[in-house]
């Protein structure tokens, strides 16, 4: 690695760090002082940015040099993997919630009881169904839908900031230096330690209240990032396209929580397990396959 290379990358790890960081305690303060929801999730917007910003202070303004990001869009020849992008996480999410509700099936609730903790105490089911339209089964339907078809585009525009610097900046220098399975790991790794703020202040994926609380929520949201890190990583390397892994990371966030709406509010002690991909038992799918198409990988470098 040169001197200059050396220089990018302390420049990068400072400020995605550092800014993210900021972001995610002031929008946890904001939260937890004043219950100030909506500066809390602006900050999350924000946050989202600073890997993005992060590469262009030390690309650009240090260095004076290109970022190295495939920005140009390339659907010609890519078609397969868009498709995988905006459709896989869903499919992932799906196997990982139906190997929960096999593994706890009495965890399975399709009462509503989420649907109307969420919407607030003064509602029940019947009031919604005639002053809203609204039922579990329709709700669950609709949030499936936005799913499959406009969220993961929604969902991509702040994802991007993310994916320009870990995937598109970062992963590329970690694969040169430590090789394609321990780049990726370290890459997740240091993905998920950079989520850690959110984790511990304002209980983010798992809430503040789960077993093996705060300890085993941050290696296991770790053990999630390796594998999203790799699946974002692959389909990178195979359209060099920092928008089809964006599109992915939209799809994964649409569709992360609606399993949760198959729970009962009172089980979400058990969060760590699942069924929302986060969890020990329903990330298993994406880690299979992030898994299986590293060795696959691994396997033909070793070929040739």
């Amino acid at each position: 690695m040169t001197k200059d290379e050396k220089k990018g990358m302390g420049l990068y790890f400072l400020f995605a760090f550092g800014l993210a960081w900021l972001c995610q305690v002031g929008g946890c303060m904001m939260l937890l002082q004043q219950g100030n929801a909506g500066v809390y999730q602006l900050a999350l917007i924000t946050t989202m940015f600073c890997p993005l910003i992060a590469v262009l202070i030390a690309q650009k303004v240090a260095l004076h040099q290109p970022t190295g990001v495939g920005w140009k869009p390339r659907l010609k020849g890519n078609g397969r993997y868009l498709l995988a992008a905006w459709f896989g996480p869903a499919v992932l999410t799906l196997l990982g919630a139906l190997l929960y509700f096999a593994v706890f099936p009495s965890r399975l609730d399709t009462t509503g009881s989420y649907l109307l903790a969420a919407m607030g105490g003064e509602w029940t089911l019947e009031n919604l169904r005639s002053e809203l339209g609204i039922t579990p089964m329709n709700y669950l339907l609709s949030a499936v839908i936005q799913v499959l078809t406009y969220a993961p585009l929604v969902n991509m525009l702040p994802a991007v900031g993310e994916e320009a610097g870990w995937r598109g900046y970062l992963m590329p220098r970690l694969k040169e230096r430590f090789g394609l399975l321990s780049g990726r790991l370290l890459g997740g790794i240091l993905w998920g330690i950079w989520h850690w703020p959110l984790m511990l202040l304002a209980g983010y994926e798992y809430g503040t209240n789960y077993f093996g609380a705060p300890w085993l929520g941050l290696v296991t949201f770790c053990i999630f990032c390796f594998a999203m890190n790799t699946l974002l990583d692959w389909l990178y390397e195979k359209t060099n396209c920092i928008w089809v892994p964006a599109i992915a990371h939209g799809a994964v966030n649409a569709a992360g929580g609606v399993p949760v709406l198959l729970i009962n509010p009172a089980d979400t002690y058990y969060t760590i397990l699942g069924p929302m991909p986060v969890g020990l038992i329903s990330m298993l799918p994406f880690l299979a396959v992030a898994v299986g198409l590293t060795l696959r990988q691994m396997k033909k470098e070793e070929k040739n």
